[in-house]
């Protein structure tokens, strides 16, 4: 075979090579989006938006509560996709000035708008994601305390470690889900 035939050769390789790659990205890409869909998007895009809040933080949240089942309880009693527990919720619709008695957790509308009211308020209150997101799962006094401990949080703002290990798994999986987020639906244009 000549040099000139296995330049040829070569070529069609090494295109065949990148054609397979590019196409497992395309088809890995897919099924990742399977995995960490944006359901609920109208909802997810209002409700990030009028509280403040990243969107992407918002979809991390209820992947990692619910994976976007509407009428999901955990063992703690905390409801639908955003996992707000009856008391929480009661708190939540004061913060609001809410009165409706008909409004339902299990209602995908009224679960987003609550649990972006409440991430954003966290936000707000804590200053820093990590820290609203275990107060998010942990409760705001419990968190309250933790940063009072100086060996938890030296600054006093940031949690330096987490003591409750449920919580800081938590923590990670909103972060690995949050960074899927980005990663899959964040436009570049670089």
């Amino acid at each position: 075979m000549t040099l000139k035939g296995k330049a040829k050769i070569l070529i069609i390789v090494l295109i065949s090579v990148l054609i397979l790659f590019a196409s497992f990205f395309s088809v890995s890409k897919g099924i990742m989006k399977i995995i960490y869909p944006q359901k609920y998007a109208e909802y997810v895009e209002k409700y990030s938006s009028d509280f403040g809040i990243d969107k992407n933080l918002l979809y991390a949240v209820i992947k990692t509560e619910s994976s976007f089942k509407p009428d999901a309880v955990s063992s703690a009693d905390a409801v639908g996709l955003t996992q707000i527990t009856p008391e929480t919720f009661e708190w939540l619709k004061t913060k609001l000035g809410e009165e409706d008695k008909n409004l339902t957790l299990t209602d995908p509308e009224t679960s987003v708008k609550y649990g972006a009211f409440f991430l954003g308020y966290l936000l707000d209150e804590f200053g820093n994601t990590d820290t609203a997101i275990a107060a998010y799962h942990a409760g705001r006094g419990r968190v309250n305390e933790w940063l009072e401990d100086k060996n938890l949080s030296p600054d006093g703002i940031t949690l330096s470690e987490i003591p409750i290990d449920e919580t800081a798994h938590y923590v990670r999986k909103v972060n690995k889900a949050l960074n899927v987020y980005n990663n899959l639906y964040n436009e570049r244009t670089d």
